[in-house]
């Protein structure tokens, strides 16, 4: 009956997929199966056969292979592996090569023969790629094939880098990277312009002869790629669903990558279901914004005709479920965040006391405050309560070399100006346009540069935070030392960074706290934040009594909304706060028109906010509710 049950919920999905809760969970099972076929081949006197893959979802599997060898005696020594790709053209000391990856996520730490190894060279002629790729697919064939071939996914749908029209039998061969691709990987390369345009990769066609294929996939930001690839027709234009024609993959998942695929978004339509208040709303709103009806007029036969019979046989009839998820939904809207005084607070989305809160906003960057929840912050400061705001980083990577040498000049001249010695300040300035004109792709700057960097984001971050109306004294640099070395790729958070949060906590003692809850950031600075704060208060709440009174709101950025389901505080902006939020958006001049990390969305930060505003705002007006300018979406965390 189980297995009956368990094919019933998967019948969308057109391949094996394992769901594991998280991405650390996932990574051991992975490695250990690999383990586990290392160990096989040697207790028969073979050779493990591996293909690899790079990128951030293998990380973690390499680093428990790491492990197993240096704590559980696994020995590589048996190993063959074949590395997927490479970017072309690309010298192997390259920081973004994979030959660099690999050496220092795996080969470096292992006893793996060097002469074992196989990771296609970027510094080819381009006439000698056809006959390298030749001997490439000869020396796999050789070894009788590849034993299993793990494989990550681009959000082209790619695996390898067989992008979008790669034929199901296509060879190892040159490739022209699509235009995500490129974007996908500008963090790597300092920008998008830096990143090549090909690659050398293993073909579709190579990678089905494996014996044992898993493809891995974590966050939500795969989530999308993940439902098309599993659940979707085959097509040219999403590569991975090739792998639907295999008898050999399975598609290794963390819950949140899983997130879209039909047992898990919309579970009423293959299984019945344990209908909680969650599930219930979830599945109301989908149905309403399917069907383009208000809630107040969904019938029974809508809820029979679209898989929801069990809910309305359960909880109806339908017009009840109806009022009910309808006034929930009202519940959530409202024009007092932070509680409205001598007011009944049992419908409204937070506490009436006290009615003058303290107030934290953490902002990881210095404009997440005012682009994610700039006219919420507004109306707490105009609300009377009092509010502090806490920039968690400097910012200091994403200001343009150009805006330093404008300050710089700025700062030269304005000496000069009042007669003062410029002399030192010329002399940085000189070595500052000499180290530009050098400078490689993901370089880390100068500690001179960093700095000037971080004062402009600094300026911009006052000004923002006054023109919302905060005192000087209520602004906060909190310069967390996992961030404040200039690197994208950031130092590992320590007991320092938890430290400085809680001294700030302690200090301010606050009834409320925001934090940024949106986890898509491209330089994972926002999640990274978000865990320290919530370390923090973790770590106060064994000594602190005031913590258990403190509430924790969400808020998401320019990344990405709540779920409409999801959402328990939508505060509605008027055409003017609208306005007023802009223009705190544009005290952060050095994040206009071109930011320096802008992720897939090329629009400016402030257009994404108000339209992702409006957009929260449509999506409750389409279900019934009032018609406002614009909303800001809130989702409390609870511990």
């Amino acid at each position: 009956m189980a297995r009956l049950n368990l094919l019933e919920e998967t019948r969308f999905e057109k391949l094996p997929v394992t769901v594991y809760p998280n991405e650390h969970i996932a990574s051991v099972k992975v490695a250990q199966r690999i383990a586990t076929l290392i160990r096989t081949k040697q207790q028969r006197g073979e050779q493990a056969v591996l293909g690899l893959a790079t990128g951030a979802t293998p990380i973690e599997v390499y680093a428990e292979l790491v492990r197993l060898h240096r704590e559980e005696a696994l020995s590589f020594h048996n190993v063959i592996t074949f590395n997927l790709d490479e970017y072309y053209p690309m010298a192997p000391n390259a920081a973004q090569s994979y030959v660099t990856f690999m050496n220092e996520n795996l080969f470096n730490h292992v006893d793996i023969p060097r002469e074992n190894i196989h990771i296609p060279d970027g510094t080819l002629p381009k006439d000698e790629i056809t006959a390298y790729c030749l001997d490439y697919e000869r020396k796999i064939e050789a070894l009788h094939g590849i034993d299993l071939q793990i494989l990550g996914i681009g959000r082209t749908g790619h695996i390898g880098f067989n992008e979008p029209g790669s034929a199901p039998n296509s060879g190892t061969r040159l490739v022209t990277l699509d235009d995500l691709t490129r974007r996908d990987a500008s963090r790597d390369f300092g920008g998008k312009q830096n990143v090549p345009t090909k690659a050398i990769t293993m073909g579709i066609g190579t990678i089905f002869k494996a014996r044992e294929i898993i493809l891995m996939a974590w966050s939500g930001k795969k989530a999308p790629i993940i439902k098309k690839a599993v659940e979707g027709e085959m097509s040219g234009e999403v590569p991975a669903t090739y792998l639907q024609l295999s008898d050999n993959v399975e598609f290794v998942l963390d819950a949140d990558a899983a997130s879209e695929l039909t047992r898990f978004n919309t579970p009423w339509l293959v299984k019945d279901c344990v209908w909680d208040e969650q599930l219930t709303k979830k599945a109301v709103i989908w149905l309403s914004e399917k069907l383009k009806k208000p809630i107040l007029k969904l019938t029974e036969e809508d809820y029979n005709n679209n898989g929801m019979a069990q809910l309305a046989v359960q909880e109806g009839p339908a017009y009840n479920i109806n009022i009910h998820i309808f006034n929930k939904l009202q519940h959530t809207i409202t024009g007092w965040p932070g509680g409205k005084p001598k007011a009944d607070d049992s419908q409204r989305p937070e506490r009436a006391v006290p009615d003058k809160k303290r107030v934290i906003v953490f902002s990881p960057h210095p404009d997440d405050d005012v682009i994610s929840m700039g006219g919420t912050f507004m109306r707490l400061v105009d609300q009377g309560h009092e509010v502090h705001v806490a920039y968690q980083t400097s910012g200091n990577t994403a200001v343009w070399d150009d805006d330093v040498l404008r300050y710089m000049e700025f700062a030269v001249d304005f000496d000069k100006s009042i007669g003062e010695d410029s002399c030192r300040l010329q002399e940085i300035y000189n070595e500052m346009r000499a180290f530009f004109e050098t400078k490689q792709p993901n370089q880390p700057d100068t500690l001179e540069v960093r700095n000037v960097k971080g004062f402009i984001r600094k300026s911009e971050a006052i000004a923002g935070a006054r023109y919302v109306g905060l005192p000087d004294e209520n602004i906060h640099f909190m310069a967390l030392p996992f961030y404040e070395e200039g690197k994208l790729r950031k130092n590992p958070v320590t007991d320092k960074d938890i430290e400085l949060t809680m001294e700030l906590l302690q200090k301010v003692k606050p009834h409320q706290l925001f934090a940024a809850g949106d986890f898509a950031d491209p330089h994972g600075t926002h999640i990274v934040c978000f865990r320290i704060l919530v370390e923090a208060l973790q770590r106060l709440r064994k000594t602190e009594s005031w913590v258990e009174d403190c509430w924790l709101w969400m808020y998401r950025g320019a990344w990405h909304e709540f779920e409409t389901y999801e959402i328990e505080m939508a505060v509605p902006l008027s055409p003017q706060e609208v306005e007023r939020k802009r223009n705190a958006i544009f005290k952060h001049q050095s994040q206009k028109d071109r930011p320096v990390f802008p992720g897939d969305d090329e629009r400016e930060f402030w257009v994404r906010a108000e339209e992702r505003n409006r957009e929260t705002a449509r999506n409750y007006d389409s279900l019934g509710l009032a018609d406002y300018e614009a909303m800001e979406a809130f989702v409390r965390f609870h511990f």
